[in-house]
């Protein structure tokens, strides 16, 4: 038995290591068992990630005031100000939402401990790797974007257009930001370099892990769909019926009730982000036609760096709604398997109980943006044609 459980926490372990190691370091794993002292040190840690982001945040906004009627050095300064600006925002809300997610972790935690079928413990590995392979795949795009925005400053490659409103000769990570010093001196330019670095990492790992964990959260609820799903199409094949379908409806209400909870926590996230994407979808469509129009200054380098920019958020915001889209398909799955049960060869009272989860799963279940836009993919295929709209409208108005 002992070995069992063991093998099972080392499932569970293996499950969430990936979104542990990301979000350990800046304070925001949420564990409900931490003593007084590992509280005040995650809170230390959240503290000075988040004091970071809003050091650097001053100048980027002080240099998008002075740039106001250059759009381009506008748009080469929102790529940097926007993530940051979301990246402390869903610091501070993941931090305030943290007490409940811990309450997540541990429904995780014992759904993979607890007894279960070698069907579906396979059902929850599944889900699980799919989790683990999206946010592989993420930090592999936000590494190397990470890697590349370090790399080409190092080589003198500028990855804005270099004006007299900046003012700094040397090249930096972050080139569109107003400093009251002369950044291109030493030890000033060293120092910048590295906070900038310092910040860009601390944007980079608590946006992807903040992402990630949503993956996390939400191929779990899928996984126990699944397992809820086949439990209920077999439900007649059951001896002690009535048993079985009150542990399905506890079953069902523990997870509308954690959708509830991961809803709560990311619909502001996903709004922020929504208008993030769009602004930045549109404005760079704009800026990278402005750059094929104007050949003289077409960089290829440049050019590269914000096609893999570009990529990468619209990755991270076709990953959303393809999760939401996922979970939609999940829920509706468990009204449609309560229609497909044998009921009709059950005693008239016991069928009369499936009228409970009939009801319960009639409305359709969304991850939303703002508690306004449903996360699925036809709300991404929209976001991409209304931002594709704009830059006409952007490049008609440059004409």
């Amino acid at each position: 038995m002992n070995t069992s459980k063991n093998t099972e926490y080392q499932d569970f372990d293996w499950a969430v290591e990936l979104n542990r190691y990301t979000l350990t370091p800046v304070g925001l794993w949420p564990v409900s068992k931490q003593t007084t002292w590992e509280k005040y040190m995650c809170n230390i840690r959240t503290l000075l990630v988040f004091t970071t982001l809003i050091v650097i945040l001053i100048p980027a906004v002080h240099f998008l005031i002075r740039a106001h009627g250059n759009v381009t050095l506008m748009i080469e300064n929102l790529q940097y100000t926007l993530p940051i600006f979301t990246a402390t925002l869903r610091i501070a809300i993941f931090w305030w939402k943290k007490e409940a997610l811990s309450s997540l972790m541990d429904m995780i935690a014992d759904d993979w401990i607890k007894e279960k079928t070698s069907w579906e413990r396979m059902k929850m590995i599944t889900r699980a790797q799919t989790a683990r392979t999206i946010a592989k795949f993420m930090y592999s795009m936000m590494g190397t974007s990470f890697i590349i925005a370090i790399l080409m400053p190092i080589c003198g490659i500028s990855m804005s257009s270099v004006t007299n409103d900046t003012n700094s000769e040397k090249q930096l990570p972050f080139q569109t930001l107003y400093y009251i010093y002369d950044t291109s001196k030493s030890p000033q330019y060293e120092l910048t370099f590295i906070s900038q670095t310092i910040s860009m990492f601390f944007t980079v790992l608590p946006n992807t892990g903040i992402d990630n964990f949503l993956n996390l959260l939400v191929f779990h609820v899928c996984g126990q769909l699944d397992i809820l799903k086949n439990r209920i199409t077999h439900l007649d094949q059951f001896t002690n019926y009535a048993h079985v379908l009150k542990s399905c409806v506890a079953d069902h209400t523990r997870i509308i009730r954690a959708i509830a909870i991961i809803e709560d926590t990311y619909n502001l996230m996903l709004l922020a982000l929504l208008l993030y994407f769009a602004i930045i979808f549109a404005f760079y469509g704009f800026l990278i036609v402005s750059i094929f129009e104007d050949e003289n200054n077409l960089s290829f380098s440049g050019m590269l760096y914000r096609l893999l920019f570009v990529i990468t958020i619209s990755g991270h915001m076709c990953a959303y709604c393809a999760v939401g889209e996922i979970l939609v398909s999940q829920c509706n799955r468990i009204h449609y398997a309560a229609y497909s049960n044998k009921w009709y060869f059950l005693e008239p009272k016991d069928a009369r109980n499936m009228i409970f989860i009939l009801i319960r799963t009639n409305e359709p279940i969304y991850l939303t943006a703002g508690k306004m836009f449903p996360m699925t993919m036809a709300t991404f295929s929209n976001l991409i044609k209304t931002s594709a709209g704009y830059v006409s409208v952007l490049l008609t108005t440059r004409h």
